[in-house]
């Protein structure tokens, strides 16, 4: 059993990873590359694998980082079938489909106004390519083993995060390795805490915030304090979001907010199909959240939802102030562009970022504090405030990591670090050998191992 990492190896995106048993090829995750130019064009570089030779592909959730390189693995030639829980192929059959549709906007705009170097310029992918993807899909309970090849068992086991994340752990040769995924909060409001973290001889463990504690300040706190000073000042509070996962977190705290009346009485609007199929979600899961039935129908409702486009440009141009809520959560495409271009010069106005941004995006530099931005081949001044609510985040830090591995006593060979920037992997490194004297490797892009 060997493993190689094709992906998330000292960036958070990208996630993908090879494990080779015997002559079979099991790719886990297959996530695009995000942020810096330099990893976005391994996007478009060959993948360092054969996509035909691949024999499956198990997902640990639906995030892009995750799933969206899925078609055009397909297009280029993987023939078998991808196993993720019912409700990330629910949620893929969300994400892939928004994330073609961006592929072709982009390259549609890039053609009309040629900002782009590519004549033409072309998708990634297309709608009709991540279509294919999802016919190739089988959906697996959680905990229920599945086995591969009549020789290999693997199993989801809940992770938290978001709807359907799961730990996925593949056995084989008598030996085990777990993949992490994205693990989830311990406390998160709306998501159930991941699960005890199963025996296991090798563990892929990610990285995210390993170098970072959540502020542990109640959310609403801040967020009502950052809603009263835009709103004091006649201004749109901005909110960037990832579709899923983020986006239901922030409507549940505006509707808490609402419902305890420490906020004005403002306009709300979810402008994001993609959130808002994911948000309809939270319903026919229920069981994957704490929410109560009133408490999902609550959050569903504290926004109105903005459909089309027509619907989303006539709120751009409405200037009275309210609350928007859109995607990208990392500002890297989506509705949300066209609100920053509108909303992000005038002073009064707040852009409040809710989640992990990785380097290279937009998000990250607004944070960084640039305040001119490239978009649509142009540069953007931004002058709103901006604002960062580090708890909200679906990422464990590195005190609910450390937590999570001690509570099931039993400790794996190795440990590999992955899917951090290179400051929080060695922080998570450091700690787990000094405190459970662990072993521990972060590796490298395309790095090989025999487990």
């Amino acid at each position: 059993m060997k493993i190689k990492f094709l992906g998330a190896n000292g960036t958070v995106t990208g996630s993908k990873h090879l494990l080779m048993i015997d002559d079979r090829r099991i790719l886990i995750d297959c996530g695009l590359f995000q942020g810096y130019k330099d990893l976005r064009l391994r996007n478009w570089a060959a993948l360092p694998v054969d996509p035909a030779s691949i024999d499956a592909v198990l997902i640990t959730h639906a995030h892009i980082d995750h799933s969206g390189y899925l078609p055009l693995l397909v297009k280029n030639g993987f023939k078998g079938l991808i196993y993720a829980t019912g409700p990330t192929y629910a949620l893929c059959e969300i994400l892939l489909k928004d994330s073609a549709y961006l592929q072709e906007e982009d390259a549609r705009r890039a053609n009309e106004y040629g900002y782009s170097k590519h004549k033409p310029a072309l998708p990634l992918y297309t709608l009709e390519d991540a279509e294919k993807a999802l016919k190739q899909f089988k959906a697996i309970h959680f905990d229920q083993v599945l086995t591969l090849f009549n020789e290999i068992q693997v199993s989801w086991h809940r992770a938290g995060h978001i709807l359907g994340a799961a730990l996925v752990k593949v056995e084989a040769k008598g030996k085990s390795v777990l993949f992490s995924g994205d693990l989830g909060r311990l406390h998160d409001p709306v998501m159930n805490a991941p699960v005890e973290r199963p025996v296991t001889d090798y563990l892929v463990l990610e990285s995210t915030y390993g170098d970072r504690l959540h502020d542990k300040t109640d959310p609403k706190i801040p967020l009502a304090e950052i809603i009263h000073r835009t709103f004091d000042r006649a201004g749109t509070l901005l909110i960037p979001a990832f579709a899923v996962g983020r986006a239901q977190s922030v409507l549940y705290y505006l509707a808490q907010l609402k419902k305890e009346k420490l906020i004005p009485s403002v306009p709300i609007y979810l402008d994001s199909p993609m959130a808002i199929n994911a948000t309809k979600l939270l319903h026919q899961y229920k069981e994957e959240s704490r929410l109560t039935d009133q408490e999902c129908q609550e959050a569903c409702a504290v926004a109105k939802y903005v459909n089309t486009p027509e619907e989303s440009r006539a709120l751009t141009a409405d200037l009275t102030p309210k609350i928007i809520i859109s995607a990208s959560g990392m500002i890297t495409g989506g509705r949300i562009l066209h609100h920053l271009k509108m909303f992000g010069n005038d002073p009064r106005n707040t852009i409040l970022m809710t989640g992990f941004q990785a380097g290279g995006t937009r998000g990250a530099q607004l944070l960084q504090g640039s305040r001119v931005i490239k978009m649509y081949g142009e540069w953007l001044p931004i002058k709103a405030e901006i604002q960062l609510l580090t708890n909200l985040s679906a990422h464990a830090d590195y005190e609910e990591m450390m937590i999570w591995l001690k509570e099931s006593g039993h400790s794996p060979k190795k440990v590999f670090i992955t899917h951090g920037e290179p400051n929080a992997a060695r922080a998570l490194k450091a700690r787990i050998e000094s405190e459970l004297k662990w072993s521990c490797q972060i590796p490298s892009y395309l790095q090989e191992e025999m487990l």
